[in-house]
Formats: structure tokens, C-alpha cells, sequence
């Protein structure tokens, strides 16, 4: 059974944000709040957590993960864009909004679009999810927390304990949280293209 942490959504207790990242760093996997609903997320170099979400979440193998960073600075380490999609991206971030972009080579390839070698980014609004990264001092590979056969992600803590807490290792409590998963805005040639309308506002990314 897995363990089961309450953080205050606007201030969270460093020492269990802590805790949560040593988990996340001895290869465990948490459910976490952000700003469209709660996630799934490991160690981005941790191959067996990866594989405990495609089995969880039921996902084959053109499921695009998302990395969950900081900041732009992290972006650029990940993807590769001009200045016009760096403009974009910026104007919108943080925000919710998932951007799926060409990967760099700091991508594990077992993350990458296993044709297209993209991979998803993100950076949210959520304090919780802020703090982990800020303590993690990297990305955090992510997947929101959509079961099979559901359009939109799970938002109560206790009813994710109930359905899955025995296949994560930690479950974190921050409250309800949002009920629609991210925009999803995928970069083709460098012009956006919907991939899938949540919660982010998909006006700017329409080619006119």
C-alpha cells in the first residue's frame, strides 16, 4: 500500500516535500497535484516507473510523456525551438499547457515519441508540483492521472487511494484540483498544431 502524504496546496511542508523527492529518487511513483488535475510522475531516468504507468494508465507506445519542469531555462535543455516558438511558449507559461516539441538528446529515447522524437513539456502553476521540482533540481517525468476508459483526470486524493493506491508508492494530498487535463499543443515545422483542448485557452495557437 502506498503512502499517503497531506501538503498544504499553498504552502508545503518542506520536510515531507522532501520525503516525496526521496521516493521519487529510489525509483518510486507518486500521484501529485497540478493545475489540471492530479499526475502521475518518477524519476526521469528511471525506466521501470515508466512502465508501471504504461501498464496503469493502459498507454501504448505513441503516448507522448510529458517532462514537468521549473522553468524556460529547463525547456531548452529538452527541446529543440526558434525564437518564434520560445516567444509563444513564453507568453503562455506557466500555465495549462502541455507543448510537444522536437527532443533534444538529454531525452532518454524511451521517453520520446518513439517516431517522431518529440517529447511533452510543462510547466505548472501548482505550488506542490513547483516545490518538488525546485527540491528535485531537474524535470519530473509525468503523465496525468486519466484512466482507461475516462476523458478527464482524477481530482480527489482519497478516491485515487481507494482505485490505485496499491500500485504507486505515494499518493499526495493537495486538495481538490483542477478537473480538465492540459492543452495539449503540438509543434509541427515549428507552427502549432491542437492536439488535444483542455483547459488552456487554444485561441493563440490557431493558425489563421
Amino acid at each position: 500500500m502506498s503512502q499517503y502524504f497531506q501538503i498544504h496546496p499553498q504552502n508545503p511542508q518542506q520536510r515531507l516535500i522532501k520525503q516525496a523527492c526521496q521516493i521519487i529518487l529510489n525509483g518510486g511513483l507518486v500521484v501529485y497535484p497540478t493545475d489540471s488535475g492530479y499526475a502521475l510522475g518518477c524519476h526521469l531516468g528511471n525506466k521501470t516507473a515508466m512502465e508501471r504507468i504504461r501498464r496503469l494508465r493502459q498507454l501504448d507506445d505513441s503516448h507522448n510523456f510529458t517532462l514537468v519542469c521549473r522553468d524556460l531555462s529547463e525547456l531548452s535543455v529538452y527541446a529543440k525551438f526558434n525564437n518564434a516558438v520560445f516567444r509563444l511558449i513564453k507568453a503562455y507559461t506557466p500555465g495549462p499547457y502541455t507543448f510537444v516539441l522536437p527532443a533534444t538528446k538529454e531525452v532518454p529515447r524511451r521517453l520520446q515519441h518513439p517516431k517522431r522524437k518529440t517529447i511533452g513539456l510543462r510547466i505548472p502553476t501548482h505550488n506542490i508540483a513547483l516545490a518538488l521540482l525546485a527540491e528535485l533540481n531537474e524535470p519530473l517525468m509525468s503523465s496525468t492521472l486519466i484512466m482507461p476508459g475516462e476523458s478527464l483526470p482524477m481530482t480527489e486524493a482519497e478516491e485515487i487511494a481507494e482505485q490505485i493506491g496499491k500500485h504507486v508508492d505515494l499518493i499526495i494530498d493537495g486538495g481538490a484540483c483542477g478537473n480538465e487535463p492540459t492543452t495539449v499543443v503540438e509543434f509541427i515545422n515549428d507552427l502549432p498544431e491542437i492536439a488535444r483542448i483542455g483547459r488552456g485557452d487554444t485561441t493563440p495557437f490557431e493558425v489563421q
